[in-house]
């Protein structure tokens, strides 16, 4: 007998999206939770949220410095405590020996400049996202080095 209401299987694109979502919940940036997880045939290599690198107090505890120095978003990546969860998921994979060679990274949103450069030269193929973030040169840099870039 079957159930009379019947879920559907998520695609790939989506079982990936929704882990990356829980990911960006451990995040302690206090303008945007952001999440990333790495990929290679339908396997997670790695998952990354934005946050300070490891040891450092969290922007929770101490406030945002973007906010104390009215620094907007996009803009200035530099000045902030936090590592973009794309260079976190990038990150934990070479602590681990994990390589990142032809992976698909799925990202809460389109990744910015540094990050897109850091895909680029970790030989990431493609990279998935749900949210648009307006960085042209980093669209353009993706594009440019054949690393597809859509949303599921």
């Amino acid at each position: 007998m079957k159930p009379e209401t019947q879920t559907t299987r998520p695609s790939w694109d989506q079982y990936f999206m929704d882990i990356v979502e829980l990911v960006s919940r451990r995040s302690t940036c206090l303008r945007r939770k952001v999440g990333a997880v790495l990929v290679r045939d339908k396997r997670m290599l790695a998952t990354g949220y934005n946050g300070p690198p490891a040891g450092i107090r969290h922007c929770s505890e101490v406030g945002c410095l973007r906010d104390q120095m009215s620094v907007p978003s996009g803009e200035r990546h530099e000045l902030c405590r936090g590592l973009h969860a794309e260079q976190n998921a990038i990150i934990q994979a070479a602590l681990h020996g994990v390589s990142t060679k032809g992976a698909t990274i799925y990202c809460t949103n389109h990744p910015c400049i540094i990050c897109s450069k850091m895909i680029i030269n970790s030989g990431i193929v493609s990279v998935v996202y749900t949210e648009n973030y307006r960085d042209e040169l980093a669209e353009e840099m993706l594009r440019e080095a054949g690393v597809g870039a859509r949303k599921p």
